[in-house]
């Protein structure tokens, strides 16, 4: 299968707007119940479904997760909704052959994004995934490529394209409202010294967690509590790390409002620095993106929490009329503006100090918008959106393609700080053109039996 190129991506992102609900496999009525299945409802499980249950036209039919004592407890808040009982599942092949089912949400760890997507789109099953989209890159390609082929709605949990204020700062951006954006900073601070997630040794998994079918295609080591349910966010075998868990969510943002979507070169330094625990992530490190005309930048900061600018908000995009601050939560965004330059610049010199004291002062303050409050970065119209996208053939907010795209500049971020090498990137080819070593990255090999399809 061929990688599509930039220009055929908005090709086929058009093609994918034109779709109808009759081009589904089942049209829908503008009454008609969408009956959705959760695969994996843990943490970031157990907030989705409250957003979806927020939803009168959903019927949530099945649950699926391997450690059990999940379950009864996602299965009571279904309950309390008004709604019937899901079906209880611990293998998500069988809940998805049940063909009652329209959808699917996947919020399992990251390693199980891909197979999980891919088995669902070939059950019929239009996917909700939660981001990052992937492990690899090659596995968000396959990703994108399936649910092309099967014609599926798809939405990436990256919830801040709904979100109404950042869609408004988007907008500002791109209107050139703060001039020529040559930098874009985004941040993820917060002190986790001295003991991080801690230490705890090896031994046996909890009654009630598959540790097995956890583990899935990742390799198999002895169960540690540090690598299963929330804390395998810090292991690359199982996660990008903050990278790719708060990075794509601003890497999204931010190609979203500079208009491109993919960078030309990435490097990444970091390290674990401060922490004493066994994460194998790093507690600091800094990724660097060149887009064209603009620099990209993500800082994860995890043993000082000090803010990284005025507001200590989580990005900011720095244009030649102004600075924007952006902010996660509801504190919405600002403006900062600059003193813009009406003279050039003066050539100091040593016999022309008064001239020089004179010249190249006149400055004009820039007059632009207002600081804007925000909503909370709204999971529930992102799963509106999805549920739009079924029963109306409306695009979603967050497709596939685009989740992958986002979802793949912070996987570069990951390569450079693994292969500590400067990268550059082929967009359209979806190759690494400087380390061919660094290529090898692009996919891994599963553990049997595990294969995507």
């Amino acid at each position: 299968m061929s990688r599509p190129t930039r220009r055929t991506f908005a090709k086929s992102a058009a093609a994918a707007a034109a779709l109808t609900a009759a081009s589904y496999s089942r049209v829908f009525g503008a009454n008609d119940r969408v009956a959705i299945g959760f695969i994996g409802v843990g943490n970031r499980g157990d907030q989705l479904l409250d957003a979806f249950l927020t939803h009168k036209d959903v019927d949530v039919n099945a649950l699926c997760d391997i450690y059990a004592p999940y379950l009864p407890a996602a299965s009571a808040k279904v309950e309390k909704s008004g709604r019937a009982a899901p079906k209880p599942y611990h293998e998500y092949r069988k809940m998805l052959a049940d063909k009652t089912l329209d959808a699917v949400v996947i919020a399992t760890p990251d390693h199980w994004h891909a197979l999980t997507f891919v088995d669902s789109c070939h059950a019929g099953k239009h996917v909700y995934c939660e981001k990052p989209l992937s492990l690899t890159i090659g596995e968000g390609r396959r990703m994108a490529d399936v649910a092309r082929e099967t014609k599926r709605v798809t939405q990436v949990g990256l919830h801040r394209r709904s979100t109404p204020f950042v869609q408004e700062a988007v907008k500002l951006i791109q209107s050139g409202a703060i001039g020529k954006v040559t930098v874009a900073k985004s941040y993820h601070c917060r002190n986790e010294t001295p003991m991080g997630i801690g230490s705890p040794k090896d031994g046996p998994p909890p009654e009630g967690l598959d540790y097995e079918t956890w583990l899935g295609p990742a390799k198999h080591v002895p169960y540690n509590a540090n690598h299963c349910l929330y804390k395998f966010r810090w292991f690359w075998d199982y996660s990008g790390g903050q990278l790719t868990n708060f990075g794509t969510h601003y890497l999204d943002v931010i190609q979203w409002a500079i208009q491109q979507d993919a960078p030309k070169a990435i490097a990444c330094l970091g390290g674990k620095f401060g922490v004493t625990d066994n994460r194998d992530i790093p507690d600091t490190c800094e990724a660097v993106w060149e887009y064209d005309g603009c620099l990209v930048t993500f800082s994860q900061f995890n043993c000082n929490a000090a803010a990284g600018n005025a507001r200590g908000w989580s990005m900011e995009f720095r244009g030649t009329k102004g600075t924007l601050l952006l902010a996660d939560g509801n504190a919405g965004y600002e403006i900062l503006p600059e003193s813009m330059r009406l003279e050039e610049l003066p050539a100091l010199s040593p016999i022309a100090r008064a001239a020089n004291s004179k010249q190249g002062r006149a400055t004009q303050r820039a007059r632009l918008a207002e600081a804007k409050k925000g909503e909370s970065e709204s999971a529930i119209l992102h799963a509106r959106s999805f549920l739009d996208g079924i029963k109306s053939g409306t695009p979603t907010t967050c497709p596939v393609e685009t989740g992958h795209r986002s979802t793949t500049a912070t996987l570069l971020a990951r390569m450079a700080l693994l292969r500590k090498n400067y990268l550059t990137w082929d967009a359209k080819a979806e190759r690494v053109t400087n380390d061919s070593e660094a290529n090898k990255l692009l996919t891994y090999e599963y553990r049997s039996p595990w294969k995507l399809g």
